[in-house]
């Protein structure tokens, strides 16, 4: 049984009411019903802004997510960006001027990806289909099938024995499959509890190693050339009576910094782990399932009620937080000069100051929510939205931005 975590904590507040009522699916939402959102969005106020976005270009690349929570984002290549549609439509678009490159419509449903590295596009489905295209012209080369849905990024890898594609399935499967040719390497199941939420942390590749955050509070980090753990820790045990008390997921793409590995757990911890041994240095209560950077000398972590915090990576003391995005369903938080960026449910990118979390200005880039983090390019800003809207951005001063505009700031069509 898994969770959307499209609303994770408003889904967790109803669920116990909707395990009752039909435990053949986790869908009951009252408020999806016509029940009063308990937790709702915070409106937006006027800012006096300090920063703005000034569009470069905007332009629409296909159906975006259809409306679920994926792990379609942007990937970029050698002056070019990649972008991939729920109903399977993949596109390649020239990133100085939005110009599109080509199109290819695969006919998949999409739902992780793209990643890209030297000739290769990698995908995943959610039908469990690992799907690789050719950059040039998005041909297909190859298709292999795991058996179960995909909702982190595939990865490649570099190794001596040959490139690998390193994939983390719904189940929390782990395969390896050669790049070249789709076939598969070898694989390893974590058993998974009961419950958990949707989706699947995205494998961070370190040389020979990938590191992997699985269901139960775990990390792992595992040799490419086997599928073994070298160590698995549990970053956070999970806690509570029931099984929906107990879910604590990594689900959050793990951040290394020299010998240091930073994550992050629903229901759980913010935490700092030794990469040789995968003992825990320090852990502080947080929960997050969106993710987080870390900058210079600063963590930034989205966490469940869509705070945006700051914390010192040396022992996680917080720094600062910022409230007034109170559940909108903040992404991960991207960071350009001495700005933080979020983006949320209704489309906007929010601008804080790196220094003390202050909002500094927003704008509209799309029509659908802003599930990805943005994607810094130099001082260019790419932002997919869940509506399939493409742009870039640059950083400029601004003034008063009102509390809300009736269309996108720049052109979305």
């Amino acid at each position: 049984m898994r969770l959307t975590p499209r609303r994770v904590p408003i889904l967790l507040a109803f669920l116990v009411l909707g395990l009752g009522l039909s435990l053949g699916g986790c869908s009951y939402i009252p408020w999806l019903a016509g029940e009063k959102d308990p937790r709702p969005p915070s409106e937006l106020t006027p800012v006096a802004a300090e920063q703005s976005l000034t569009p470069l270009w905007s332009i629409n690349t296909g159906k975006g997510t259809d409306g679920r929570r994926l792990s379609l984002v942007p990937a970029h290549q050698n002056g070019q960006l990649f972008v991939a549609d729920a109903r399977g439509l993949v596109t390649a678009v020239n990133a100085s001027d939005g110009r599109v490159l080509w199109q290819r419509d695969t006919g998949l449903p999409l739902s992780g990806g793209p990643e890209v590295a030297g000739t290769r596009l990698v995908l995943g489905t959610t039908n469990g289909e690992l799907v690789a295209l050719a950059v040039a012209d998005g041909s297909e080369l190859w298709r292999a099938q795991v058996g179960s849905e995909i909702l982190s990024i595939p990865r490649l890898a570099t190794l001596p024995a040959g490139d690998q594609v390193i994939l983390h399935t719904l189940n929390d499967s782990i395969f390896g499959f050669n790049a070249a040719s789709g076939e598969q390497l070898w694989h390893y199941d974590f058993q998974a509890p009961i419950l958990t939420l949707r989706g699947s942390s995205t494998p961070l590749i370190l040389g020979d190693y990938a590191l992997v955050g699985v269901s139960g509070g775990r990390l792992a980090k595992v040799e490419l050339a086997t599928g073994l753990p070298e160590w698995i820790t549990t970053v956070t045990p999970p806690r509570g009576r029931s099984e929906l008390e107990r879910i604590a997921d990594l689900n959050a793409t793990p951040v290394v910094a020299g010998q240091t590995i930073y994550v992050a757990a629903y229901n759980g911890d913010l935490a700092a782990l030794d990469l040789t041994s995968g003992a825990v240095i320090w852990r502080r209560a947080l929960s997050s399932y969106a993710g987080l950077i870390l900058a210079d000398d600063t963590l930034y972590v989205t966490d469940a009620d869509d705070l945006v915090w700051a914390a010192k990576p040396d022992d996680g003391a917080g720094l600062w937080k910022q409230e007034a995005l109170r559940y909108r369903i903040l992404s991960a938080p991207a960071v350009v000069g001495n700005t933080v960026l979020v983006g949320d449910l209704e489309g906007y990118v929010h601008l804080l100051a790196r220094g003390d979390g202050r909002l500094q200005g927003r704008a509209r880039l799309a029509k659908g929510a802003i599930q990805a983090p943005p994607l810094v390019l130099g001082g260019r800003i790419i932002v997919l939205g869940a509506d399939g809207t493409l742009s870039a951005s640059t950083l400029g001063t601004g003034s008063l931005v009102p509390a809300a505009t009736p269309t996108p700031t720049g052109s979305v069509p």
